[in-house]
């Protein structure tokens, strides 16, 4: 579906480490040697959502349902991956299948973890991994271009106007600037071609500085240049220490958060990189509240109240009639539907409404 996030990275950077602890479960081999990732694995991840819990000690349900991210682990990447150096090109193409990049950089010195290119530099491997990027947008893109042009020559006028866009921006790339940057961006034939070719360095990049416990509660002298490097190029760095994560997959919230303290930070840096996941995806979550189910659904921003029943069954999209909503804020204040009612605080609303993250909802239809 293309809502994926794909953790990429040189060998050894503790991408299978973050996996790990992303997941909750062993099932991603972690090692210290190159391309111990061979395969993408792909996992469903639970986004932490305090309000989730909130609701249930009010409603008191059977169960809490969180929404979700789908994430990838793909092999570490190497310099010629674009030109099948390593495990090459079949790893970009497990890229393009995400939507946004989560990027890890080792920010961190340890003689007993081999990296690949002999020290620890977290801008020269940025520029490692992004340089294979944009190689492969660039092959990728002189492929569809000769493509584009046999049907431009056929007075094919929506051909003609796409090559225009694609030969510009194949002069943008070449001059080593990302998809992304890409001056046209907003024109309806690069819509189209990003569409089609789900160029690597159009995506939103996130970067997770993998770093060693001591450098969790102070920036250490990777995270510092890797943040400078971050803020001009208009990027976020999220930092976590993937072993501390991995070790504290077992442990209940109590004990999490007692190792977090004693680390000196107050929240996971994987339960950051999750939730910033979500909305670099352009998600939101509304919420239902029973006493079988508290349950976030997952919708994209500015979905009307229609197409948010859709997510639940399609009939309720088909026949909706109106749907009732009570924000967050007062069925928590109003403790519940009930106080909320009683305090005028539930709405109705109509087809045209835009569902608000944590709106909580019920839905009026008749098929």
């Amino acid at each position: 579906m293309g809502l994926g996030i794909g953790l990429v990275g040189l060998p050894n950077v503790g991408k299978s480490t973050t996996f790990n602890a992303l997941t909750k479960a062993q099932n991603a081999e972690s090692a210290n040697y190159p391309f111990c990732t061979i395969e993408p694995n792909k996992a469903v991840v639970p986004v932490p959502d305090e309000r989730l819990e909130a609701l249930a000690k009010i409603v008191n349900p059977e169960r809490i349902q969180y929404s979700t991210l789908d994430f990838v682990d793909i092999a570490g990447l190497v310099k010629g991956a674009s030109k099948g150096e390593g495990l090459g090109n079949k790893f970009l193409d497990n890229i393009r299948e995400t939507e946004v990049i989560l990027h890890i950089v080792r920010c961190f010195e340890d003689e007993n973890i081999t990296h690949t290119e002999g020290s620890i530099d977290p801008i020269r491997d940025i520029e490692i991994i992004e340089t294979e990027l944009l190689l492969a947008d660039m092959g990728a893109l002189e492929k569809r271009i000769s493509t584009i042009a046999r049907k431009a020559k056929g007075n094919d006028r929506d051909a003609k106007a796409q090559l225009a866009v694609a030969e510009a921006l194949l002069t943008h790339i070449e001059a080593s600037n990302p998809v992304a940057t890409f001056p046209e961006s907003d024109s309806d034939a690069f819509r189209q071609l990003n569409k089609e070719m789900r160029f690597l360095t159009a995506k939103e990049i996130i970067y997770g500085a993998n770093v060693d416990e001591e450098g969790l509660e102070e920036d250490n002298a990777f995270v510092q240049t890797l943040k400078t490097y971050a803020t001009q190029h208009d990027r976020e760095v999220l930092k976590l220490c993937a072993k501390v994560e991995e070790e504290m997959v077992e442990f209940d919230e109590e004990e999490k958060m007692e190792m977090l303290e004693s680390l000196g930070v107050n929240e996971s840096g994987l339960d950051q990189i999750i939730r910033k996941g979500f909305d670099k995806l352009g998600l939101m979550s509304y919420f239902t509240a029973g006493v079988k189910e508290v349950r976030a659904w997952t919708i994209r921003k500015n979905t009307t109240a229609p197409k948010a029943a859709a997510v639940i069954h399609n009939d309720f999209e088909k026949g909706f009639i109106r749907a009732e909503v009570i924000s967050f804020e007062d069925f928590v204040t109003n403790s519940g539907e009930h106080g909320a009612k009683e305090a005028g605080k539930m709405r109705l609303e109509g087809k045209e409404y835009i569902v608000q993250d944590g709106d909580v909802m019920h839905f009026r239809f008749n098929v």
